[in-house]
Formats: structure tokens, C-alpha cells, sequence
């Protein structure tokens, strides 16, 4: 048997796709409707029409998914949100859950 045989054999790694985790945007009564479509572009890659979409949802139903990332991905993006938010004053609110 050669070595190239041997190595071959014995390489059964199985990668898993990382758990995915929704990134839940909450609505409150002072943060503006422009800041939440500029978090949405800015932040979340959304185009124009998807971040109003999805405001609108958020001001109507109290909360929305903005999107589904690995766990680490998903805290950064919340990070920023929350950090931006705050230097604006804003009571802005997101959370995250697993998908």
C-alpha cells in the first residue's frame, strides 16, 4: 500500500454550516423612521425599497427579522446598530435568536 493510499482513506471530515442566528429588530415610539432605513442600508446591505418594507413592518407589528447570520456576524452587525444608535440618541432595541 502506498502513502497516498493510506492518507486517503482516513480523511473523512464532515464540515457542518454554522448555526444561524435571526437578528430581530424591535419598534419603539422615538427612533426615527429614517434612521431605521439607513441602519437597514448601511448595516444589513438592505436596498431602499426592502429597508422601508421592513420598517414599515417594524413600526406595524412591533418587531421584524432583518436577517439570519452566524452567531458572531450577527452580533457585530446588532453591535454597530445599537452603537449608532446610541451616539444618535435613540432608544433604538435589536436582538437576536436562534434561527
Amino acid at each position: 500500500m502506498s502513502t497516498r493510499e493510506s492518507t486517503q482513506g482516513s480523511t473523512n471530515i464532515k464540515i457542518r454550516e454554522p448555526k444561524q442566528y435571526n437578528v430581530i429588530m424591535l419598534n419603539d415610539d422615538f427612533t426615527t423612521m429614517e434612521f431605521v432605513v439607513s441602519i437597514l442600508i448601511d448595516i444589513f446591505k438592505k436596498d431602499h425599497t426592502s429597508a422601508n418594507q421592513i420598517m414599515m413592518f417594524v413600526h406595524k407589528k412591533g418587531r421584524a427579522v432583518v436577517g439570519a447570520y452566524p452567531y458572531d456576524i450577527a452580533l457585530s452587525k446588532v453591535n454597530k446598530a445599537m452603537d449608532r444608535a446610541r451616539a444618535e440618541g435613540f432608544p433604538f432595541r435589536m436582538t437576536i435568536e436562534e434561527a
